[in-house]
């Protein structure tokens, strides 16, 4: 009882320094790793028990910290700079130029949602939202769309896939936490498949509310004159089609190759070069080449120096997050609290795949960031997934899943991206809410509808 009691002081004193007193999430977990660490039992010196050796605090704090650089931490830099790249060629309107030519320009609304959902996948959503902006208005004025519906399925569009694809850093970052470096395939997969639900609840309440509450800027997109073949053609020279993808489809189908070679058993030197090139390190490297012949298409190569630096400093903070939040685990993992863990674990198993949504929707909706969100829950949960009854890989997939799922619910005033939503789609506070953020709501209760009904199966 004394355990659980610091347990759940430690966890609402990270949520308050984060959420109330505004200490930067690192400090926050690592202070509160530490604190809990003290206090749960790990001696604060290595120490030998007969053969064993007993790592002490300082020990157990490197080895959590050093384990996300070491599985995951170049491969949130290489696919953070591949969305930057293809944000700056275009290659993100080319991507929303050929959802709309597919969709078709008469349901602009299902466009614009899934239009965010493939550039989200490896560009920020926040980033994203600026960036295709100007296609939303441009496409509300040319379909007479309303304004409000158009903003609200980008957003949700969006969202979903940066939470719940990789190579977006919080999905990745989860499924390292969670072992799951090596089945970066199936979490992509799992993440295509659990977003079938939110899609549709957010695109009928996105189509809904349209005719409930307008935008500011209804009247004054009637007036635009920049047309949407005008914005494309800002861009000079997009990108072809199939090199604007390409970065990221080859990875994808480089991982599928791995499984298909691993499950049929083939051997020799050609198939390990293959195996080599399916890694995700090596995939996403694959990526990033194909990356810079798209800068060198568009004219821009010089500018590569610029993107890899800004990249970095855009990436830094999630890596040295997403470092704390290991630590954190590896702290739960070593101390007593695995203990009382495998003794609770026939209520515990109750509770299940619900276990890990609540938790990152507690955090979630109490300090903002989804990203931030997503990696403490992957960092609590990851030494309780056996006496979760969700072991498996499979299993430890669908985690990910409910997590990036809590991650959604909801987005308010906390968030930046509610912000971003809210200005960019010209509403205020009040309409913010009752748009972005009761449809951040309704994707996330859809998701877990759909996570809880793939567990039992699975």
């Amino acid at each position: 009882m004394y355990l659980l009691v610091i347990f759940i002081a430690a966890i609402i004193l990270m949520i308050l320094a984060m959420s109330k007193w505004k200490i930067h999430p690192f400090i926050a977990i690592m202070l509160t790793s530490l604190f809990l660490g003290l206090l749960a039992g790990i001696p604060l010196v290595d120490y030998t028990d007969g053969n064993t050796k007993i790592p002490g605090l300082v020990t157990v704090i490197g080895q959590g910290f050093s384990s996300i650089f070491t599985s995951i931490g170049i491969v949130i830099i290489l696919g953070a700079l591949i969305g930057a790249i293809l944000e700056e060629t275009g290659s993100a309107l080319k991507l929303a130029d050929m959802i709309i030519r597919l969709v078709g320009k008469h349901r602009p609304v299902l466009a614009m949602e899934l239009m965010g959902w493939v550039v989200s996948i490896p560009v920020f959503c926040d980033s994203g939202f600026v960036v295709l902006n100007p296609i939303r208005r441009a496409l509300v004025q040319r379909t007479g769309a309303s304004s409000v519906s158009m903003t609200v399925a980008l957003a949700a569009g969006l969202f979903l896939s940066h939470v719940f694809i990789p190579p977006t850093p919080g999905p990745l970052a989860c499924a390292s936490t969670l072992g799951l470096a090596d089945n970066l395939l199936m979490v992509m997969g799992f993440g295509i498949v659990c977003s079938i639900f939110p899609i549709i609840t957010a695109y009928v309440f996105a189509r809904h509310i349209g005719h409930k509450i307008q935008a500011d800027d209804e009247t004054e997109l009637g007036k635009a004159k920049q047309t949407y073949e005008e914005i494309m053609a800002k861009y000079n020279k997009l990108p072809n089609g199939w090199l604007a993808i390409a970065p990221i489809l080859i990875p994808i189908l480089l991982m599928a190759l791995s499984s298909i070679i691993n499950a049929i058993g083939l051997k020799g030197q050609i198939i390990d070069f293959v195996c080599f090139l399916s890694t995700p390190m090596m995939a996403l490297t694959v990526g990033v080449c194909l990356a810079v012949l798209v800068l060198f298409q568009c004219g821009k190569y010089k500018q590569l120096n610029t993107l890899t630096g800004e990249t970095l400093k855009t990436v830094g903070p999630i890596l040295f997050i997403t470092a704390a939040g290991g630590v954190l685990g590896k702290v739960i993992s070593s101390s007593d609290m695995t203990m009382i863990i495998t003794t609770h674990a026939d209520m515990l198993r109750g509770v299940g795949i619900l276990f890990p949504f609540l938790l990152a929707a507690l955090f979630k909706t109490s300090m903002g960031s989804s990203t931030v969100a997503i990696i403490t829950t992957a960092g609590i949960i990851s030494p309780m997934l056996p006496s979760l009854g969700l072991a498996t890989p499979v299993q430890a997939t669908l985690t990910c899943m409910a997590i990036g799922a809590g991650s959604m619910t909801v987005s308010h005033a906390n968030d930046s991206y509610f912000w971003v939503v809210t200005n960019f789609g010209a509403m205020n506070t009040e309409r913010g809410y009752h748009t972005h953020t009761l449809c951040t709501l309704i994707m996330g209760l859809s998701a877990i509808i759909e996570i809880f009904i793939l567990s039992l199966i699975f």
